[in-house]
């Protein structure tokens, strides 16, 4: 009986293949806002309280972005950031920066003079009302509101007062969602109109446009955007009738590393600009970088040393302009 071999087992049946799901078009999800289309461009101090409220006063006329990992939130010199949370709803933040600011200069050279400021801030976060605040020493305020005045319409306004004269602004956002689609409208100092709308086309793909006025500077515009995600990847491309032309592609590798890139182009001055990022998060600290067309590379360390304690590296080094950054600071709070 030992010798008795056991018959071989039988030979695994495959899978029957799935079959593809119908898509209902009449039930697709509703898209991000038009102006959250390169959301994942903004660092995590820009969605600390709410997600890509800070790009309110840069909406996508300019067609700001790039991705999460292509903008860190660089600086230098030192900075200390320290926030403390007085109830569920009520929070204050005190920040010191010391370090060189950059002045414009006709120059290729770069000049810097040492700077110093404070900024005190407190903040209101209640699930249908948010308000921000914020005062530094050298004068200016910034304020920020957004509140859901109803189920599907939700108000979000920012200002910025300050002495300098003609650097105060303000802007009003009025944004209605629909079941698959959204749309908004812009009012801002200075006659500045704009609308946009962007709708779902598929489960993964949107398509939008967007029209603008700025009456103080007599310039109009118009622009299309196309985002496309899925989990593993998001792909975005904007174009504008302003000239400019943003590609930008972000890839999941793994739970703890992404990889993006992203391509902008401006037709009016030739200007071409291709960028490669990284973000890599480990147990106890968040590594991103860059790496761009024009010899700059850049990188940002988040390094946990205890609960509501962090410690921050911050180096940007452009060989051509010989131009080299370098900070660190430290976060206390939550």
């Amino acid at each position: 009986m030992a010798g008795i071999v056991p018959p071989p087992p039988p030979p695994a049946t495959p899978a029957p293949p799935k079959p593809d799901e119908k898509v209902d078009y009449f039930n697709l999800p509703c898209p991000i806002p038009y102006e959250e289309i390169h959301r994942e461009a903004l660092s995590d101090t820009v969605f600390r309280y709410i997600v890509a409220f800070e790009t309110l006063m840069h909406i996508s006329f300019w067609m700001i972005g790039a991705w999460l990992s292509l903008k860190p939130e660089l600086f230098e010199g030192m900075r200390f950031d320290f926030t403390k949370g007085l109830n569920q709803k009520f929070s204050l933040s005190h920040s010191v920066f010391m370090g060189p600011t950059e002045i414009p200069s006709q120059s290729t050279e770069t000049i810097k003079i040492p700077t110093s400021h404070y900024e005190f801030g407190a903040n209101f976060i209640d699930p249908k009302l948010m308000l921000f605040g914020r005062i530094l020493t050298d004068g200016r305020l910034n304020a920020r509101v957004k509140c859901d005045l109803t189920d599907n319409l939700i108000l979000k306004a920012n200002a910025q007062l300050t002495s300098e004269p003609h650097m105060s602004h303000g802007m009003v956002n009025f944004d209605y969602k629909g079941s698959d689609y959204r749309t908004q409208l812009q009012l801002g100092n200075g006659a500045l109109f704009g609308a946009s709308y962007i709708q779902s086309v598929t489960p993964q793909l949107s398509l939008g446009g967007e029209v603008f006025w700025a009456g103080q500077h007599r310039k109009s515009g118009i622009g299309y955007a196309a985002r496309y995600n899925t989990d593993k990847m998001v792909a975005t491309g904007q174009v504008a009738s302003t000239g400019m032309v943003a590609l930008s592609y972000v890839q999941k590798v793994s739970e703890k590393v992404s990889l993006a890139s992203d391509f902008m182009y401006n037709y009016m001055s030739r200007d071409v600009t291709a960028s490669f990022g990284y973000d890599y998060i480990l147990r106890q600290c968040r590594l991103r970088g860059k790496f761009d067309s024009n010899g700059c590379a850049a990188a940002f360390l988040e390094e946990r040393l205890n609960m509501g304690l962090n410690f921050i590296l911050s180096a940007e080094i452009d060989h051509w302009k010989k131009d080299y950054k370098f900070g660190f600071g430290l976060t206390v709070g939550e």
